[in-house]
């Protein structure tokens, strides 16, 4: 058996791998291949797995979909091209008698049902939720978003024609409402859960000290230099809670909760220039510290290496990123997301967002009125509680890597 994984974006590559890494466990492991389309891939070759066909960085980073001039950008630095080679590399790959797994959305899945090669496909960019919830449709603006409500479906009659083809033996949805729908077309949907909730359990590194503070994860997104502005951004709102944390103004009852916050910042993140904006925004460095600053009695902890740490030890999150935002609603928690400049998370995505995730996503429009939407959730138990379900239940159960892993290996094995 040899499983090609084609993939089209960061996020798709970190859950392309742990569907593959369940694959190199097993005693009868595949032969194993990437082919990332946006970018170069070393989250592959760094775990083994080797890259085929030509790769490359797009200016993009894969956000073409957000901004047309990011796509010309793209096609100015040979996308076009670089798309064609990698058409033929797949087309070569079903001819030596390989399968596929498509990871994303309909670039993957596209390429998948080009090659001529029994694929499965993993939906991550598409949700049901965007439309609807389980008591009926949303309400839609434009004049797009009323036309996939009227098809019925996120995924549009193209999507679901890729989807439904005889060589496509699995689509694994994001969640069982995405599952519920796309078994209307006899499409070969299978609700295993989010593999973007495997390995996440915490390592055990304590990140907030004896101290028993309110705990904020703070969350400014992996892609640089957009990181940056979204930090700045993230360091008004932490403000606003520091100033309304006063004794004269216990708006967080901070006088017996002192305020902590865990910064998950990616590797892609250098941390020097967040370290700076801090001490402009009045943080100290601790002494004898790299990463810990002190404000009054609030303490903030660039955290580089524990991310499953911070988000199991926080218990909001002030966020503007992508996939570490799901994450952590999908651990129970709340957050709140600020739009920024992008290309990611612009008020077109925070607004996206925010319907994928329902309430257990409040989107703030300017960071002074954090501290306000903070304490009103914090007074109200059963929100709270609705928040923590409501998570849990749009993101699923963890474990999916392993099953879609398995059901890979009886389908693709047996066609050998």
């Amino acid at each position: 058996m040899k499983l090609l994984c084609l993939s089209n974006g960061h996020g798709e590559d970190a859950i392309a791998l742990r569907i593959l890494q369940e694959l190199q466990r097993h005693p009868n492991c595949p032969e194993l291949a990437a082919l990332p389309l946006v970018g170069e891939g070393q989250v592959y070759t760094s775990h083994v797995i080797p890259v085929v066909g030509q790769v490359k960085a797009m200016p993009s980073g894969g956000f073409i979909y957000m901004d047309g001039r990011q796509f010309a950008r793209d096609l100015q630095g040979g996308l076009a091209q670089l798309t064609w080679t990698q058409l033929q590399t797949v087309k070569a790959w079903a001819r030596a008698g390989g399968t596929i797994l498509a990871v994303g959305d309909i670039v993957p899945l596209l390429f998948a049902w080009w090659s001529g090669a029994p694929y499965a496909f993993v939906g991550t960019a598409k949700s049901e939720y965007y439309l609807r919830n389980e008591q009926g449709f949303l309400p839609r603006g434009s004049w797009f978003e009323q036309l996939e409500s009227a098809w019925g479906s996120v995924y549009l009659p193209w999507e679901r024609w890729l989807m439904s083809r005889p060589r496509c033996k699995f689509v694994f949805p994001r969640d069982t409402l995405t599952t519920e729908v796309l078994t209307q077309w006899s499409i070969p949907a299978f609700d295993v859960g989010n593999p973007m909730m495997d390995g996440l359990e915490p390592a055990g590194v304590n990140l907030k000290g004896q101290e028993e503070g309110l705990t904020f994860a703070l969350l400014p997104g992996s892609r640089v230099p957009e990181a940056y502005e979204n930090w700045e951004t993230i360091l008004e709102a932490v403000s606003g809670l520091l100033e309304r944390s006063q004794p004269n103004q216990p708006l967080l009852e901070s006088s017996q909760r002192p305020l902590q916050f865990l910064a998950a910042i990616a590797p892609t993140v250098d941390p020097a220039p967040l370290c700076e904006l801090l001490e402009q925004h009045g943080w100290m460095l601790v002494p004898q510290s790299t990463l810990t600053f002190k404000q009054g009695n609030a303490t903030l902890l660039l955290v580089l290496s524990a991310f499953n740490d911070c988000l199991h030890q926080s218990e909001m999150a002030i966020a503007m990123a992508g996939t570490a935002t799901e994450q952590f609603v999908g651990l129970g928690k709340p957050a709140f997301i600020l739009s920024g400049k992008g290309p990611q998370f612009t008020p077109t995505f925070a607004e996206a967002q925010t319907r994928l995730l329902g309430d257990s996503v409040i989107w703030v429009e300017h960071p002074s009125q954090v501290p306000q939407a903070v304490q009103a959730l914090l007074q109200d138990p059963q929100r709270l509680q609705h928040v923590s379900e409501n998570g849990q239940r749009r993101l699923g159960k963890s474990g999916a890597s392993q099953r879609i892993a398995q059901l890979l290996l009886k389908e693709f094995s047996s066609l050998n």
